[in-house]
């Protein structure tokens, strides 16, 4: 009994300091976030991030990038696709593959003999930059311009013929389809695509932002010259430790974090944040582009 009145008249004293002292029984149980930014140039030493602003945030960074992709218009590859002034064979083969780039040895490398007869700005541009091999062992053509009129049977037959023998020459010369891409780059519409790619990106991260200063902002800082930075007063709790419009560089590295950290109530919770925990380069854009 006595041990049950000790509790309760502890109980007791607590519920009067904290409606007396709220402030001070607060400031007790608040902890503390102390960091270290350092960012290693390839094959370099570890540098300082200075004087770059850090956010204690409620959420992560890509999770409220991922919550402000979905306030707003989402740039799609299909709808873009639908846009251009090009053949249906050539916008069949962008949505296929996931790409409206057309161009560098990747493209080239990855198109096949069906793929460059089928789509007519293909084979043009193929025939085009093969135009010198013409002679030395490169199918010609049988079928008459005037057959398509007055023999389209024979037109089309002898066409057919002649279609499967670049498709087979294309296969044994693979090394006749590099170069190509060259002969496309008018209707090229992967710079247009990023163009639209780095608006879209710059209006999310705006977004991102300003959600974040409206729900999850818990404080902000800068570090100093020497890459440090602290957040006082901090609840206890789960936060992360993110960065917004801005990035960590030295020599060709660039870096930005989304850390998590967990403050206890009284301690100060210690970070270094490097190359080793900072967050991947494709998180920052988060884009869907298709």
């Amino acid at each position: 009994m006595k041990m049950k009145s000790s509790i309760r008249a502890m109980a007791l004293v607590l519920a009067i300091l904290a409606i007396l002292f709220p402030a001070r029984l607060a400031a007790q149980s608040a902890g503390r976030v102390e960091f270290v930014a350092l960012v290693s140039p390839t094959g370099g030493q570890p540098e300082p991030v200075r004087q770059l602003t850090f956010y204690l945030l409620r959420k992560s960074v890509e999770d409220i990038r991922k919550e402000a992709l979905q306030q707003g218009p989402q740039l799609e590859l299909d709808k873009f696709v639908d846009t251009l002034d090009v053949s249906p064979e050539l916008k069949a083969w962008m949505k296929k593959h996931r790409s409206v780039l057309l161009s560098g040895d990747d493209f080239t490398k990855g198109l096949d003999p069906v793929d460059i007869v089928g789509v007519p700005e293909f084979f043009k541009a193929y025939m085009m930059h093969n135009e010198a091999y013409r002679g030395a062992g490169f199918p010609e053509p049988k079928f008459k311009e005037r057959d398509r009129i007055y023999n389209p049977e024979k037109y089309k037959a002898q066409r057919e013929e002649y279609l499967a023998a670049i498709r087979k020459f294309i296969a044994s010369a693979p090394a006749s389809v590099q170069g190509m891409d060259l002969e496309l780059v008018a209707v090229n519409p992967y710079p247009k695509w990023k163009s639209l790619e780095g608006k879209q990106d710059q209006l999310l991260e705006t977004r991102a932002f300003t959600l974040a200063e409206e729900r999850y902002l818990v404080a902000r800082t800068s570090t100093d010259l020497d890459g440090h930075g602290s957040f006082g007063n901090v609840a206890p709790g789960h936060y992360w430790i993110g960065m917004f419009g801005a990035e960590a560089i030295s020599g060709d590295v660039h870096l930005h974090w989304d850390f998590p950290v967990t403050v206890r109530p009284g301690e100060t919770a210690s970070v270094e944040l490097s190359n080793l925990n900072a967050a991947r380069p494709d998180t920052a854009a988060l884009n869907s582009n298709n």
